[in-house]
C-alpha cells in the first residue's frame, strides 16, 4: 500500500484508531518501564500510547508520509522516530519488547524478507525480551471476506472519504486487492498483495532466526488460538537458549 503517499497516511491514520489489538500490546509492557520496539510503526498511535504510560520507544517505519503524521501526534516527543524498512534497522540498544503490529507482518511476502525482519528482532532483544507480532489465520476466507468491502472514513478536518477494497487476485497464500478513498473532492487509489503464511511456517521461521515461540494467541483477549475459528494467529517469541 502507498503509505508514502501524505494524503493517504492521512486517512489511514483516521482509519485506526487503538483498539482492542493496541490495549493487548500495551498489556504486554506493564506498570515498569520498558524499552519497546516498534517496527513498521505506522502513523505512531501505539508508540505515543507507550511514551504515555512512561515506557521508552523507538517507532521505525519506512514510509515518511507516515511519521510526519506520528511526530504531530501528543507524546510524540517522547519517542525516537526512525525512517528505515525493518529489515534494515541497526542499533546499539536491545529493548524488553519488540513488536510488528497492523499485520505488518504479512506485508512481508518472501520468506528472506521475513526472516530479515525476525533476525532484526533477534538482534535488538534483551535476553529477557519478548518478540511479539500477528498475522490473519490463512485457514479463513479472506477473500470472500473483503469482497466489496467498504465504509466511511471521517478525517479530524471534517473530510469524510468511502474506502472500498476490491479483490484483484486469491490464491492459496497472497491476496493482491485495490484499494480506493473517495470523496467529493478526490480519489485516491493503492494496490496492494498481502501474505497468509500457514502458522507452521511462521514458527519455523522463527526457530531459524534464533527465537522460541512461547505462545500463540487466537484472539486480543489472550484465547488459545483455534485452527477452524481463530482469526488471529498472535506469536510471543523470545530468545532460544542453550
Amino acid at each position: 500500500m502507498d503509505y508514502h503517499n501524505h494524503q493517504i497516511a492521512e486517512i489511514y491514520d483516521a482509519a485506526n484508531s487503538l483498539e482492542s489489538d493496541g490495549e493487548f500490546y500495551l498489556s504486554l509492557a506493564g506498570p515498569r518501564p520498558h524499552s519497546v520496539l516498534d517496527l513498521g510503526c505506522g502513523t505512531g498511535t501505539l508508540c505515543c500510547a507507550f511514551a504515555e504510560h512512561g515506557h521508552h520507544v523507538t517507532g521505525v517505519d519506512p514510509a515518511a508520509a507516515m511519521l510526519a503524521v506520528a511526530k504531530r501526534k501528543r507524546h510524540a516527543d517522547k519517542v525516537e522516530w526512525v525512517e528505515a524498512p525493518a529489515q534494515d534497522f541497526r542499533s546499539p540498544r536491545r529493548f524488553d519488547l519488540i513488536i510488528m503490529t497492523g499485520h505488518a507482518f504479512q506485508v512481508l511476502l518472501t520468506d528472506s524478507d521475513a526472516l530479515a525482519v525476525l533476525e532484526t528482532m533477534r538482534r535488538h532483544l534483551n535476553q529477557q525480551g519478548r518478540v511479539v507480532f500477528e498475522s490473519r489465520n490463512p485457514t479463513l476466507d479472506w477473500a470472500n471476506e473483503w469482497s466489496e468491502r467498504q465504509h466511511s472514513i471521517h478525517l479530524p478536518s471534517g473530510e469524510e472519504f468511502l474506502e472500498r477494497l476490491e479483490i484483484a487476485e486469491s490464491g492459496a497464500e497472497f491476496i493482491s486487492f485495490r484499494t480506493s478513498y473517495r470523496s467529493p473532492s478526490m480519489t485516491l487509489s493503492t494496490s496492494s498483495t498481502l501474505r497468509f503464511p500457514a502458522r507452521q511456517h511462521v514458527v519455523d521461521l522463527i526457530a531459524r532466526s534464533g527465537l522460541i515461540v512461547r505462545d500463540i494467541f487466537g484472539d486480543w483477549n489472550g484465547g488459545p488460538f483455534d485452527t477452524t475459528r481463530s482469526r488471529e494467529m498472535i506469536f510471543v517469541a523470545e530468545i532460544a537458549h542453550e
